[in-house]
């Protein structure tokens, strides 16, 4: 299933999605700033949700995976990812759990998030703990784009993790020029697989109800456990 091979990805953009809600860049500020601002930014934000449109390419492959949908963030430690198109599936994760429910199949997919997780590095900013200067080594990106030049692209490479191999080689991110929101981030795993999420009419800390992220297990559903990689 193409969707569960890329949650791990989702994982790594819905965190750094979180971790910067809105931003406060200035062309005058250097990176360490920039961390030290987003930093903050994130120990204030409570919640989040928008849009997104997604497409992975797939190493070995011709052409890209492409989809649609809604997400939603609350802190501490709960998500939900909503693929609308091309088909419905929806991602849970409260805490350590993750939960993949898709409809037209009546499944249910299931694991944990240390399990599905590229590094430990998203999962603790899911949970609350984590800052961004300790998961990552952030640079200005040299292929910033042109049509923003006061608003830097930022590279995020992810730092050692122990003695597990890393997955993920680099995290491009691109920004709102009016907003400084996150407009895009392209992750980059060492495989050669590439994903890229773009994001659009994103709400900061709306008082999201809990609910809302939690999953009901519905009646005649078959549960599966999420495979090994």
């Amino acid at each position: 299933m193409k969707r569960l091979n890329v949650l791990r990805l989702i994982v790594f953009g819905a965190m750094v999605v979180l971790g910067h809600g809105v931003g406060v860049l200035a062309s005058n500020m250097n990176v360490d700033d920039v961390v030290g601002r987003v930093d903050d930014r994130y120990a204030k934000t409570q919640d989040l949700q928008g849009e997104f449109t997604q497409e992975t390419i797939i190493e070995g492959f011709e052409t890209g995976f492409k989809s649609s949908g809604r997400f939603y963030l609350k802190k501490p430690g709960l998500l939900r990812w909503d693929y609308l198109e091309p088909s419905k599936e929806i991602i849970y994760v409260d805490g350590d759990e993750v939960m993949m429910y898709v409809p037209e199949h009546q499944q249910v997919v299931k694991g944990t998030l240390t399990q599905i997780a590229a590094s430990k590095g998203p999962l603790a900013l899911l949970l609350g703990v984590g800052k961004l200067s300790k998961q990552f080594t952030v640079l200005e990106s040299p292929e910033a784009s042109s049509d923003s030049p006061k608003i830097p692209d930022l590279t995020l490479i992810p730092k050692p993790d122990g003695d597990t191999a890393p997955t993920i080689k680099k995290i491009l991110l691109q920004l709102f020029p009016d907003s400084y929101l996150i407009q895009t981030i392209t992750i980059f795993e060492m495989s050669g697989n590439i994903s890229r999420v773009h994001f659009d009419h994103i709400q900061v800390n709306q008082g999201l109800a809990t609910n809302l992220l939690k999953f009901t297990l519905p009646p005649d559903v078959v549960v599966v456990d999420f495979p090994s990689f």
